[in-house]
């Protein structure tokens, strides 16, 4: 490829709105361009490295048994509402009328249209177990894209899904695939760690995610140095600590000005575990006789040392979505915000107490009346509800498994995978005759990979102050050929023999100073950059830098150049094969 009749170019400066280092590179360098909020066009090296993703993706999904399919992006929506989500998943899914006026959706994910063909292919036992997967685009109307393709509307990902007679054939691909994400992603020489997630609107009830770990990510990870219990905050237990003893007469007392759990407890000189908070949200629910939304009044109780993970609070109250309550919606139910408790609320309110309250006792409440509080209330005394574990993860508390600190970090989701079992195969009927001629629903699983957010997560880990620094199993091209000499016959040859060796060659051929040219390999950032200069080419020598450490220079012979580049180029791809992890998935 010649930077001469290169389609895209470089920037001498970003773009505004560029959110993080990477997602900078990415748009300086010429990788992608934005064409609406989450919407981007891949050039020429986005699309050359996004390719190089998908065939490592490939490889290790056909090396566990993944034969490749392709399913539309336009789905009708009559197969998602056989599973219900058309109406359990809000305005992220994208819903349009055909010419003849049929609903239909852009497709976010593909179990529906999966479990479809499915359904029409497999029949008996003797067909399973299968494994079929797709490299696709997919869409998700984010109502908030940020950094680039990390967080997008239009995106491409990598989805399988695997088909199994039982539940051990299930863990069996299962830890297949637990075991090929770990080579995907150490491939792309991307560092991940796995944790324990929510399966959210996937279903089942076994999930990991595969997180990088960065500042820009959005998700929280909770970890235990100590042990190695590792778990998206949305879905981390921690070993909490009760407080019981006998219970004590409910008394009202004066708070004025009180309305947090900080106010109250410097109010009182008590401290903040001895008073449980309540946490308003309203949830959105489908009727299951008409499929329409509902909308109940949630209040959630914790302790106030505590704060409520809304994830936890949406899981136990099985709702679709979660919206903070208005005040009027809050007062309707005989509640009132900033003095605001279970007790007294109407019948019709989900009340759903965190295990920490549940466990003590004589905690401080709000009496629902302007002003005041309740001493000494107590659960199951003086209000009811569902108890679950609906309390927040953080740092410093004690881990559930040694009682050791937890610790949290940042991390971006690069790769998840779910256990769905029978939550798509029994409700739209997608059965199999097993050896007893009985009718049994097909055990399923389903595992995804975002590919231009792994190529963002990339950019983000391999940058410096100059630019990108990709490992050559992934950038877009594995030479940047620079010349310097006023003979452009010499370096020509010099590009047509490396190009005819199957070496990818960037050739930097315009008539532009060393300076500029310099600056531009720098911030594209090929592995290997080839410098033919005046002095060099008298001495019969180019000049050879890595990418990764531009102080270090050495030289090839002219005449042995094409050995040289491609010994290097194997050099430089066995480092990455020799980092290679492999890590077993084993049920609990």
């Amino acid at each position: 490829m010649r930077m001469s009749r290169l389609f895209s170019k470089t920037l001498r400066e970003a773009p505004n709105g560029a959110d993080s280092k990477g997602y900078e590179y990415l748009l300086r360098a010429g990788f992608i361009r934005q064409l609406g909020a989450g919407i981007f066009s891949l050039l020429p090296f986005g699309f050359n490295a996004t390719k190089k993703i998908e065939q490592i993706i490939r490889e290790e999904m056909n090396a566990i048994g993944g034969q490749e399919i392709l399913m539309p992006l336009v789905n009708p929506a009559d197969i998602w509402k056989e599973t219900g989500r058309y109406y359990s998943i809000d305005k992220e899914m994208s819903r349009f009328n055909d010419r003849v006026g049929r609903d239909m959706v852009l497709a976010m994910t593909h179990e529906e249209a999966v479990t479809d063909l499915a359904r029409g292919e497999i029949d008996s036992y003797k067909r399973l177990p299968l494994l079929v997967y797709q490299i696709q685009t997919k869409w998700r109307d984010d109502p908030r894209p940020r950094a680039g393709l990390i967080r997008v509307r239009e995106f491409t990902m990598k989805d399988s899904y695997s088909f199994d007679t039982d539940a051990a054939g299930l863990d069996a691909q299962y830890a297949a695939h637990y075991k090929a994400y770990f080579r995907i992603f150490s491939r792309c020489a991307l560092p991940v760690i796995v944790v324990g997630a929510d399966s959210g609107m996937m279903g089942g009830k076994i999930s990991h995610e595969y997180m990088y770990l960065s500042s820009i990510g959005e998700d929280t990870i909770i970890t235990c140095p100590a042990c190695g219990y590792t778990a998206n905050r949305q879905v981390a237990a921690f070993a909490k600590t009760y407080y019981a003893e006998d219970p004590k007469p409910v008394e009202k007392v004066l708070t004025p000005e009180c309305k947090t759990i900080e106010e109250l407890a410097d109010f009182l000189k008590i401290e903040k575990r001895q008073t449980a908070k309540a946490v308003f949200m309203v949830g959105t629910f489908i009727n299951d006789t008409n499929g329409e939304e509902e909308e109940k009044l949630i209040v959630g109780i914790v302790r106030g040392d505590l704060e409520v993970e809304e994830n936890k609070l949406q899981n136990a109250a099985r709702a679709n979505a979660l919206r903070p309550a208005h005040a009027e919606e809050i007062l309707a139910k005989k509640m009132v915000p900033g003095y605001g408790s279970a007790i007294g609320c109407t019948s019709d309110t989900m009340v759903i107490i965190d295990d920490s309250v549940a466990k003590s006792n004589n905690l401080v409440a709000g009496a629902n009346e302007e002003g005041y509080h309740l001493l000494n209330t107590n659960f199951g005394r003086d209000y009811t509800g569902l108890v679950a574990d609906i309390a927040s993860a953080s740092s410093g508390f004690a881990c559930p498994e040694c009682g050791k600190p937890l610790e949290s970090s940042k991390g971006v989701e690069v790769g998840n995978i779910f256990q769905l079992n029978t939550r798509y195969s029994e409700s739209m009927n997608c059965f199999f005759q097993d050896e007893s001629g009985s009718r049994k629903p097909v055990i399923m699983g389903s595992y995804g990979i975002g590919v231009g957010r792994l190529l963002a997560c990339l950019a983000e880990n391999y940058s410096d102050a100059q630019g990108l620094c990709l490992p050559i199993s992934v950038a877009p091209m594995q030479v940047h050929l620079v010349s310097l000499v006023k003979d452009a016959e010499i370096a020509e040859q010099l590009y047509q023999k490396l190009s005819a060796a199957g070496i990818e060659v960037l050739y930097d051929d315009r008539k532009e100073s060393a300076g500029v040219k310099f600056a531009d390999a720098d911030l594209i950032g090929l592995p290997i950059r080839l410098t033919l200069g005046n002095r060099s080419l008298k001495e019969g020598k180019v000049e050879v830098k890595l990418r990764r450490n531009l102080e270090e220079t050495f030289s090839f012979n002219l005449d042995s150049l094409v050995e040289e580049t491609k010994a290097l180029i194997a050099k430089l791809q066995a480092e990455i094969d020799e980092q290679i992890v492999e890590k077993e998935w084993q049920k609990a």
